[in-house]
Order: structure tokens, then C-alpha cells, then sequence
């Protein structure tokens, strides 16, 4: 099987002084590859095919035979790392938190690995007899929730 530490910086070599970034590299036990990269203005053809090709010129086929797949992260797809998190601030989001509760709204902030969204909550002040409609920020650690997804809206 084809190690994936080796796909891995072979796709870090070519991704060095681009601005995209490496979102996920899976290798199945029949050797088929798929690397899935991103970038804040989204992922060009012309570069999965010179990634594709710059892995290719360097696995050997008679050594080890395997399929090989680049493209870019899904869009409407969970977000695989910080960066993805980063580039969708101020976007719309859906977040399924730990407990199973689904939560749409406004990306705000990330630092490390929380992140911050402004959702729409019917609030209850003193004084008024009923409820309005206000933002409330809700925060989440990256790794404790189920996931966070943007959200495509045709507007």
C-alpha cells in the first residue's frame, strides 16, 4: 500500500508558495488516491491537473500500481480543516454541535480551533412581553462538533 506521509509532502512540495492548502489525502487498501485541496477563491482545473501530473511523475507504477484522484474540497461539503473555517468568515454556516442540535448562522470569528457564529435567537428582555428576534454569538470548538458546513444559498 502506498504510504500516505509520502503523498502527503509530495503534495506539500507542490503546494509550497501557492495559496492553497491541503485539506484531506485518502488512501483506500486498493490503492486508490484522492487528495482534495482548497483555496480562498476557490480551486482551478488546470491546477488538480499539475498536481495530479507532479504526483504521478514521482510514484512509480511498477513498484506499486494505484488510481489517482485530485480535486477540491465539496463545497456544501463539512469543513476538514482551520483554513476552511477561515475562508467562509462572515458566511453562512450550519453547525451540528456535539449534542445533535443543528444551528445556522454567521461565521464570525476563528482563532485556533474555535470558532464563533451569530445566530438568530428569539430573546426575552425585561420589560416587554415578548420575545424579539436578536443576535447571540455561540461558541464551538472545532473538534467537538459533528460538523460545520457553508451553507449554498441561490438568492
Amino acid at each position: 500500500m502506498i504510504d500516505r506521509n509520502v503523498v502527503k509532502q509530495l503534495v506539500e512540495e507542490w503546494l509550497e508558495g501557492k495559496d492553497y492548502f491541503l485539506v484531506d489525502i485518502d488512501i483506500s487498501s486498493d490503492n486508490r488516491i484522492v487528495v482534495e485541496i482548497d483555496h480562498a477563491d476557490g480551486v482551478w482545473i488546470e491546477d488538480c491537473v499539475e498536481l495530479s501530473r507532479y504526483i504521478e511523475e514521482r510514484l512509480d507504477r511498477d513498484v506499486e500500481d494505484y488510481e489517482l484522484e485530485v480535486g477540491s474540497a465539496g463545497l456544501g461539503q463539512p469543513f476538514k480543516v482551520p483554513q476552511q473555517y477561515i475562508n467562509f468568515i462572515g458566511k453562512e454556516v450550519e453547525v451540528l454541535d456535539a449534542e445533535g442540535k443543528k444551528v445556522k448562522g454567521i461565521l464570525k470569528s476563528v482563532e485556533g480551533t474555535h470558532f464563533t457564529v451569530t445566530v438568530k435567537e428569539k430573546v426575552k428582555e425585561e420589560g416587554k412581553k415578548r420575545p424579539t428576534l436578536t443576535d447571540v454569538d455561540r461558541e464551538y470548538d472545532m473538534d467537538k462538533v459533528k460538523y460545520t458546513k457553508y451553507l449554498i444559498s441561490f438568492k
